[in-house]
């Protein structure tokens, strides 16, 4: 049975979905990995990949406002993140 952490009757956390599951491997493997390295941007590219798409999923269809509220602000920390890599 899986828990969700509520606040309040809001569903502010729940056990990671695919993926935010793959953009937290990306994220530690980025950690672990040396910079500049292939395996170091192939790791980034999970982690923003898999962010976007958690991202776009919990601004579409998140189940109350807040859960909505990360999803914009996750989807702005990847956009912003990534027109600064272009730079």
């Amino acid at each position: 049975m899986r828990k969700d952490l509520k606040i309040r009757g809001y569903t502010v956390a729940q056990f990671p979905n695919l993926p935010l599951g793959l953009a937290l491997v990306g994220l530690v493997a980025g950690w672990i990995l040396s910079s500049g390295s292939a395996a170091h941007a192939l790791a980034r590219a999970v982690f923003f990949v898999g962010l976007g798409i958690w991202a776009w999923l919990e601004l579409s269809d998140g189940v109350n406002g807040f859960r909505r509220f990360l999803g914009a602000a996750g989807l702005a920390y990847t956009v912003v993140s990534l027109a600064g890599a272009l730079d």
